[in-house]
């Protein structure tokens, strides 16, 4: 439907879901997508994603991570199996994403993963890391806002990793976090895809 769009709230989309299978060295999950949601109609699990869960480092072994824009879960889900004492909070605006999310999480029988609206996660949760895939097709400005609400919450020590297409301004992107003063390094470089690694930079606390 013209102007449907991921990251509606609600999506307009009549729901038509099916199965794409996520598939890494370490791990591989069935998950429910469908239309309105992030890649929803990709025949597999969108490239990005990919690029993110194998070349970021593996998750903290305890405390609480967050899949930032889960979508239907694949980064989030992932990210759980291979840290499964840790809390992983799956957190995007879209309902039917979080459906899929929980549902998923629920078929692999992933217990540790806690899927929210952005204002569902309690204030006083810090993120020991955060994953993201983010909705860079939102504008930079709702972009860095989100951003930069959600960086401030990373523990101290903590770090980000976000996948970008080239094409869609990762270079810019992280410019303008290093202004921010979030320094951000090229983790990788792939498929047309940047992951960037974001920190704290020096004299920053979280509050």
């Amino acid at each position: 439907m013209p102007g449907a769009h991921y990251f509606d709230e609600e999506p307009a989309v009549r729901s038509r879901p099916r199965q794409v299978t996520l598939r890494l060295a370490d791990l591989e999950l069935t998950l429910t997508t469908d239309r309105g949601v992030f890649a929803g109609r990709a025949p597999t699990v969108d490239p990005g994603t990919l690029v993110l869960l194998k070349e970021a480092p593996a998750p903290p072994a305890h405390g609480e991570l967050l899949d930032l824009g889960c979508g239907y879960g694949p980064i989030g889900l992932a990210v759980a199996a291979r840290a499964p004492a840790a809390t992983v909070w799956a957190v995007d605006i879209n309902e039917r994403a979080r459906q899929l999310a929980a549902a998923n999480a629920a078929a692999a029988g992933l217990a540790n993963v806690r899927v929210a609206r952005p204002d569902e996660v309690p204030a006083d949760v810090r993120f020991a890391a955060i994953y993201s895939n983010p909705p860079v097709r939102i504008g930079n400005a709702a972009l860095h806002e989100l951003l930069l609400a959600w960086l401030a919450r990373l523990d101290a020590g903590g770090a980000a990793w976000l996948v970008v297409q080239k094409h869609l301004g990762s270079d810019s992107l992280a410019r303008w976090l290093d202004a921010e003063g979030w320094p951000a390094r090229r983790l990788a470089s792939r498929q047309g895809y940047r992951v960037l690694e974001v920190r704290s930079g020096p004299g920053r606390t979280t509050s």
